[in-house]
């Protein structure tokens, strides 16, 4: 609880600074910022907490502060290899970076999450400023376009929300998760004329901000018109905190009424493994590639929520961690290369002149195609292997669709490593090494959390 307070406060601080155009100041504010909110998560439970009145609204137990730890540590890399290139173009890295802690603090309200209003005030603070940051790319008609459209596909997501919780709370009388779990489990509620279209209604809701079929349409142009560090961040926070949501929302909470939408879900998680991959097969930007590539590997992280496995979350925060060091090593190169316009034919021969670079690069693409023993391998296996006991046949496909995205990764690789090519010699800011080597650290030995 006391972490959402630091943030905010160190954001409305570091908003401050911007104006008075202290950037390296802001930097320091916000590092700090999220340090303290990082430690008092840490130690949650060892201390009085000023905000323990809240604690009807939200929970913070030992898999939502893992959760809550890594949404912070994703957005303290993303301020920190962001921080060089936006003073460098005097840009307005303070306003920014305020609002990414403004969004992590609706991020950590998602996550520990105990009923529908603090579901939906999370889930609002967490959109509202990442729908600015998509269009912060000033004089870029296409970050403009993108905003707008995902600020009012984003309307429309909420619509669907709102009006399915009323759904739901006229057919149970709560708001609160575990009376409604208990009511559907007991068949108390008022009809399933109700209940049975609410569920549904914030499932789809759910699904649009995963960006899983079929409401996926936004994720190629979104992220397309998004600058690196906004992309990196929404391949990160904003993911861990939506799938953290669906979980507890759709596998938990109305786990008992699985009949009702197990078999829309699993529709959509097919068709999600392979839609993805193959349209993203032929693109040739690889912001493209990772919007496509990310519906597949929404799906993938759906199959947890399928198999209701009791280990399901902690597998589910593995892949999550793979998948989010994976994105953000891509979007540190791509900004270190200043390929604003992030064709792949410009990353020919890079991994030759940049050691560091070319290394960051395999050792991403090889977890995000699932190669051991990196932690994408491990994440991808628990979650198939949750789903074979349940679900063989979506296991099946689930294989297959890793497969695909097995062969598009290392198409990649091979162009990064082009002999052919002369790539150039690029300067890394000491910021963006630091990401760098972190990160791979956590493809390497991330999946020891499964021994925490």
């Amino acid at each position: 609880m006391d972490a959402l307070l630091i943030l905010f406060i160190f954001g409305l601080i570091s908003l401050f600074l911007g104006i008075a155009k202290k950037q390296q100041l802001a930097l320091i504010t916000n590092v700090s910022g999220l340090t303290l909110a990082f430690l008092s998560l840490a130690y949650h439970g060892t201390y009085e907490s000023p905000l323990k009145s809240y604690e009807n609204a939200l929970q913070f137990t030992g898999q939502e502060l893992l959760l809550g730890m890594l949404c912070i540590l994703f957005t303290g890399f993303i301020l920190l290899f962001n921080h060089s290139k936006d003073v460098a173009q005097d840009q307005h890295y303070a306003d920014l970076s305020s609002l990414k802690m403004f969004s992590l603090t609706g991020a950590l309200c998602l996550i520990g999450f105990k009923d529908f209003f603090m579901f939906f005030i999370g889930l609002e603070i967490l959109s509202i400023p990442v729908y600015v940051l998509v269009g912060s790319r000033k004089g870029v008609l296409v970050s403009a376009e993108a905003s707008l459209k995902y600020f009012f596909m984003g309307a429309f997501s909420t619509a669907i929300l709102l009006f399915g919780i009323a759904l739901v709370f006229g057919a149970t009388g709560s708001f609160d998760m575990e009376t409604i779990g208990s009511v559907i489990q007991q068949n108390a509620f008022n009809g399933e004329v109700l209940l049975i279209p609410g569920v549904l209604l914030i499932l789809a809701s759910l699904l649009f901000k995963l960006g899983a079929f079929p409401f996926h349409f936004w994720t190629a142009d979104i992220y397309q018109g998004s600058s690196f560090p906004v992309l990196a961040y929404m391949s990160t926070t904003v993911k861990i905190a939506a799938f953290i949501a669906a979980v507890k929302l759709i596998g938990s909470t109305f786990s008992s009424l699985g009949t009702a939408w197990e078999l829309s879900l699993s529709i959509f998680i097919a068709i999600s493994l392979f839609l993805g991959y193959i349209s993203a097969l032929r693109q040739t930007s690889l912001k493209r590639i990772l919007a496509f590539s990310g519906i597949s590997n929404t799906g993938i992280g759906l199959l947890s929520v399928l198999s209701g496995a009791e280990f399901g979350e902690r597998n589910l925060i593995l892949f999550l961690l793979s998948y989010g060091a994976s994105s953000l090593i891509l979007m540190v190169i791509l900004q270190t290369t200043n390929s604003e316009d992030d064709e792949i034919s410009g990353l020919k021969g890079l991994g030759y002149k940049n050691p560091l670079l070319g290394v960051s690069a395999l050792v991403a693409l090889l977890s995000l195609a699932g190669i051991p023993p990196l932690t994408g391998f491990f994440g991808k296996m628990l979650l198939i292997q949750d789903i074979l006991l349940v679900h063989p046949l979506m296991a099946i496909l689930a294989i297959l669709s890793s497969a695909i995205g097995a062969f598009l990764y290392i198409r990649l690789i091979l162009l990064l490593f082009n002999q052919e090519m002369d790539g150039v010699k690029i300067n890394i800011s000491p910021l963006s090494t630091t990401v760098l080597c972190t990160s791979i650290l956590c493809l390497i030995g991330g999946w020891l959390i499964l021994y925490i």
